[in-house]
C-alpha cells in the first residue's frame, strides 16, 4: 500500500520560513518523480516544484512564482522530499499536496495546510 505523508505546514507571518516534508511508503522511492502541489479553495490545484526520479533524469522545475524563493529536495534514502520555503508571501497560502509519478502511476498525499498572514 502506497502513503504519502505530508507534514511542516502551520501558519506564519509574511517574509518567514517554513519547510515542508513528505515521507513515503510502498515505493522504491528513487525511481519516482516527486512533487508538491497547492490548492487554494474555489481554484484548481497547482504544480508548486517537481524533482525527477531516477527513471526519468532531469532538472527541477518550479512555478513562476515561487522561483527564488521555494526549493524542492530529496532525500532517496530516507525515502522523503522537502520543500523549503523562503520569504512567504500571503499568495503562498493553501494546502499543500505531496504527489508521487511513475510510468504513469499517481499518488498523492492528504495535505498540509500553508497559511501565511500578519
Amino acid at each position: 500500500q502506497v502513503q504519502l505523508v505530508e507534514s511542516g505546514g502551520g501558519l506564519v507571518q509574511p517574509g518567514e520560513s517554513l519547510s515542508l516534508s513528505c515521507v513515503a511508503s510502498g515505493v522504491i522511492f528513487a525511481l519516482y518523480n516527486m512533487a508538491w502541489y497547492r490548492q487554494v479553495p474555489g481554484e484548481q490545484r497547482e504544480l508548486v516544484a517537481r524533482i525527477p526520479g531516477a527513471i526519468t533524469g532531469g532538472e527541477t522545475t518550479y512555478a513562476d512564482s515561487v522561483k527564488g524563493r521555494f526549493t524542492i529536495s530529496r532525500e532517496n534514502e530516507k525515502s522523503t522530499v522537502h520543500l523549503q520555503m523562503n520569504s512567504l508571501e500571503s499568495a503562498d497560502t493553501g494546502v499543500y499536496y505531496c504527489y508521487a509519478e511513475k510510468r504513469g502511476n499517481t499518488y498523492w498525499g492528504q495535505g498540509t495546510q500553508v497559511t501565511v498572514s500578519s
